[in-house]
């Protein structure tokens, strides 16, 4: 084995490729036919889209687990460890699992070269197929065509909202990006869409290849209230005060009275909508009841995602970083006013629509904290300033360049009980404002 220690080897993985981000099948696939040679031993659901991958993937893996049914789930990045991003029956592989794992991809690689999310991907599969469970979820990290997950066919495709993000590598426009997440499907099995205006071009390519393919609104709904969600008052509904309950409807099933998921904002159900679609073309062998479809709505959680830290002035961890997610954001933000002032604690990566996603924040905010995360791909807080002072006018209370300095800087403002902080803008900004605060889960 190359090295004893997790650190080690997550150290070693992000120097070993040339470029942090390198889309294509040809090297993952050399290794993975060695690695993994006879077929999985389990069924694949595979996951792409611009925002609610994660949030369908727990509610996935908490509606099955609710069901009886051993789950493996790979999902990204992590906010504390990495171990975070394979997990198996709910519980994250142990730092020896990870080292056995990586020791094996990397004998079964030789000298082809792998990026950091490559190896990992691999080292999940590898975990996956000798623990055998029922079903596996696979989180697609960016795209999905060329994503290093879409090595091992899915046996059912989703798709979730598509949006404006990772541009550089999929393209200027949803059609473009929906054409690349379309890359999962795969002739002859199920394809779920949950977006409720999916591009053109995911919906000819799922019929190119012969997929057979669910679209929200279409082949299968959901409503709030009594009123319907389709292409035209999703948004609405999304907007609309919290509901109590909701139904759902795909062919001959119909399930009403449905809880809400355990996971804020009314958007949560659009991917909740595209959940049980998936579920309803899982193979025949799968039986989920509405019993563990209640549960599992309830149970399910997901950190980073609205969730609240405890303390006695509120604050909210979001991952927002683009501009649909935050426009999500802030509509659920408006939903749930507080007393006082709402004080946001921002960093992003450069590659980011920097200006979008604080312009759709900007109603919702008092008072800012921009930030400056560590990396190459960082934004500088000067841009973060120009964004709001300049653009779009809006009150910056705090300059600094740590996000831990912000975050404190917010607290300090803050009076408990009427005012809450926000947290928000790229995964690495939650992970920082998580390890400052002590915060665990």
């Amino acid at each position: 084995m190359r090295f004893d220690k997790l650190a080690d080897w997550l150290t070693w993985q992000e120097q070993l490729h040339p470029m942090a981000i390198d889309l294509g099948l040809e090297r993952v696939q050399a290794v993975f036919t060695p690695l993994c040679p006879s077929p999985p031993p389990f069924v694949v659901v595979t996951v792409a889209g611009t925002n609610g991958k994660g949030s369908s993937v727990a509610m996935l893996e908490a509606i099955l687990r609710a069901a009886g049914y051993r789950v493996g789930a790979y999902t990204s990045p992590h906010l504390q460890r990495y171990n975070e991003r394979i997990r198996i029956d709910g519980q994250w592989v142990s730092d020896a699992e990870l080292c056995r794992a990586f020791a094996r991809v990397d004998r079964a690689r030789g000298d082809i070269s792998l990026s950091y999310f490559e190896f990992g991907t691999l080292a999940a599969m590898d975990i996956f197929c000798r623990a055998a469970p029922d079903i596996v979820l696979l989180e697609v990290g960016m795209g999905g065509r060329l994503d290093a997950v879409n090595v091992m066919d899915p046996d059912v495709a989703l798709v979730t909202a598509i949006g404006l993000d990772h541009m550089d590598w999929l393209g200027t426009d949803r059609e473009a990006i929906g054409r690349e997440k379309a890359g999962i499907f795969r002739a002859g099995r199920p394809a779920v869409c949950s977006d409720p205006r999916p591009p053109h071009s995911l919906v000819s390519r799922s019929r190119a290849v012969g997929a057979d393919i669910s679209l929200l609104g279409c082949d299968y709904q959901y409503a709030v209230d009594g009123q319907v969600a389709d292409r035209q008052s999703v948004s609405m509904l999304q907007g609309a005060m919290p509901a109590s309950s909701w139904s759902w409807q795909g062919g001959a099933r119909h399930l009403r009275g449905l809880p809400l998921p355990g996971l804020i904002g009314q958007f949560q159900l659009q991917n909740a909508a595209g959940v049980l679609m998936a579920l309803a073309c899982l193979p025949d062998s799968f039986t989920i009841e509405r019993q563990a479809i209640v549960r599992g709505l309830r149970e399910v959680r997901l950190p980073g995602r609205f969730q609240q830290l405890p303390g006695a002035v509120p604050c909210i961890l979001d991952v927002a970083h683009n501009r649909e997610s935050a426009a999500a954001l802030a509509t659920t933000l408006a939903a749930r006013p507080c007393r006082g002032k709402t004080y946001a604690v921002v960093a992003m990566l450069r590659d980011k629509d920097i200006a979008g996603v604080l312009a759709e924040m900007q109603g919702v905010v008092d008072e800012w904290y921009p930030a400056a995360l560590s990396g190459g791909r960082a934004a500088p807080v000067e841009r973060l300033l120009e964004v709001l002072e300049l653009q779009l006018h809006c009150p910056v209370a705090w300059r600094g360049a740590k996000v831990s300095s912000a975050y404190q800087a917010a607290v300090a403002r803050a009076v408990a009980s009427q005012d809450r902080i926000v947290v928000f803008g790229s995964f690495y900004t939650v992970a920082e404002v998580i390890h400052c605060s002590g915060a665990r889960f």
